[in-house]
């Protein structure tokens, strides 16, 4: 495979530049009719879904190291009447009741904490899912199974599923983007074995920008012309090589992720630069308030995604949610980090008419047990947690399942995480027994063997 970016050399360069700008008129011609076929054929191109959609695209906002459903978004009376009991005969653990005041809001009357203030204007917008559980309470695997559907196998990302089975509405951004997604390994946003052009692209924060940044988005030493015309000659010389090979996806990727981003370096810049917001919207996002500033601007480039085209997006707070102790202010400090964004999101997206079409999802890779530790934390809970979406179809100021008394383990209406992969490729408009890809002598799919379709979410 020919690359003139490896080194840079002086003679290589003077070669491109001959070469470029060298093309007969048949070379070109050629050449541009090789294009056209590659746009054709260009596996990010939007898709029709397998049935009419109620969401185009997805916002994850996924909170690492698994927050406290039993202290957020499942409240337990009977775990605050049972303060300082046993867990249960014979075992030493006693239970801890929540140290926040839950209330009644909206007209729904969702409970919520007093640590959400700003997200519970909204909780008439929320579809709380209760009932949640996963197959092992231990980070990593929990967060692979969270994005891909197992925590056994290397498999392709949720996202890039999503991006598989639809594309994208704009090909001059990536159609999947991993904002900040720290806390688990690289391949939770990989393709796997699907094409290379599906996996995310990962814009993470630096200091030097507070929102997120991506690598080498500007080339300082040759001009965007200079830039095409290598592009061309590179794109001519693999094509020609993936015409002897038949089937090269190592190839067909690399040409994919050239040409994507090239077109980035012109479009994703002027997205990310958020000067042009009023500082209102700014404001209602929480940006310029030090608890506040980081996520914020994550959540307002994830607007500024949405408008653009991006089909999904996910979105990073880092590993804080794991209070295994100091849960009171832990806690309390994690909440106060999302709460406003994401507030200033649901407001923003609605004002903008674009949470009728845009499935929010939050939540962690498990919750935490009933039962203190330390003596004032939690431990892994992989049986019981809550989650919640928003917009994208599904329905408003609903709580869909339940856990016990005490938020052990999920009860009624218990939805695994294939179950929760399978309703949002629904809301999408896919079907996920449909949506497979063939590796290995077999079809595989995001929900494997299983998954079932909560409907009872669906507005």
């Amino acid at each position: 495979m020919f690359d003139p970016f490896r080194d840079g050399m002086p003679s290589r360069r003077r070669f491109l530049q001959t070469a470029s700008c060298g093309f007969g008129f048949l070379a070109l011609a050629d050449l541009c009719t090789r294009a056209a076929a590659a746009d054709a054929q260009n596996p990010l191109a939007a898709k029709p879904p397998h049935f009419k959609a109620r969401a185009k695209r997805v916002i994850f906002l996924f909170m690492a190291g698994a927050p406290s459903h039993v202290d957020t978004f499942d409240y337990k009376p009977k775990l605050q009447a049972d303060d300082g009991k046993p867990v249960a005969k014979g075992n030493p653990r006693k239970l801890l009741k929540s140290p926040f005041k839950f209330s009644r809001y909206g007209k729904s009357g969702l409970w919520l904490p007093e640590t959400l203030p700003n997200l519970a204007k909204h909780a008439d917008e929320l579809c709380l899912l209760n009932s949640m559980y996963t197959d092992i309470p231990a980070h990593a695997q929990a967060i692979a199974e969270m994005h891909t559907g197992n925590f056994r196998f290397l498999r392709p990302s949720m996202g890039a599923w999503t991006l598989y089975g639809l594309g994208t509405e704009n090909t001059d951004l990536p159609g999947f983007i991993a904002l900040n997604a720290q806390g688990a390994g690289a391949q939770i946003f990989g393709s796997a074995f699907l094409p290379a052009a599906f996996q995310a692209t990962r814009i993470d924060s630096t200091p030097r920008n507070r929102g997120g940044g991506v690598a080498n988005i500007q080339n300082p030493r040759v001009s965007a012309e200079l830039q095409r015309k290598q592009l061309d000659l590179l794109g001519s010389l693999n094509r020609e090589r993936l015409e002897r090979d038949k089937v090269n996806p190592g190839l067909e990727g690399v040409i994919e992720s050239y040409e994507l981003a090239f077109r980035m370096e012109g479009a994703l810049p002027k997205l990310m630069e958020l000067s042009g917001e009023t500082k209102a919207t700014q404001e209602s996002y929480g940006i310029g308030q030090r608890q506040t500033e980081a996520f914020g601007r994550q959540c307002l480039l994830a607007r500024r995604f949405t408008e653009a085209g991006v089909r999904f997006i996910e979105i990073g707070t880092g590993f804080r949610w794991d209070n295994h102790t100091n849960l009171r202010n832990g806690l309390t400090a994690s909440c106060n980090a999302v709460d406003k964004p994401i507030a200033g999101l649901l407001q923003d997206l609605k004002q903008r008419d674009l949470l009728k079409d845009t499935l929010l999802v939050w939540g962690g890779e498990f919750g935490r047990t009933p039962a203190a530790q330390n003596p004032d934390g939690r431990d892994h809970n992989a049986a019981g947690f809550s989650m919640w979406m928003a917009g994208g179809g599904v329905k408003k100021g609903y709580r869909h399942g339940a856990t016990d008394e005490h938020g052990s383990a999920a009860i009624d209406k218990k939805m695994h995480i294939n179950d929760l992969h399978a309703t949002m490729l629904y809301l999408l408009g896919l079907d996920h027994e449909k949506l497979t890809y063939r590796y290995s002598g077999r079809d595989y799919r995001l929900t494997d063997l299983a998954g079932k379709v909560a409907k009872d979410v669906v507005a």
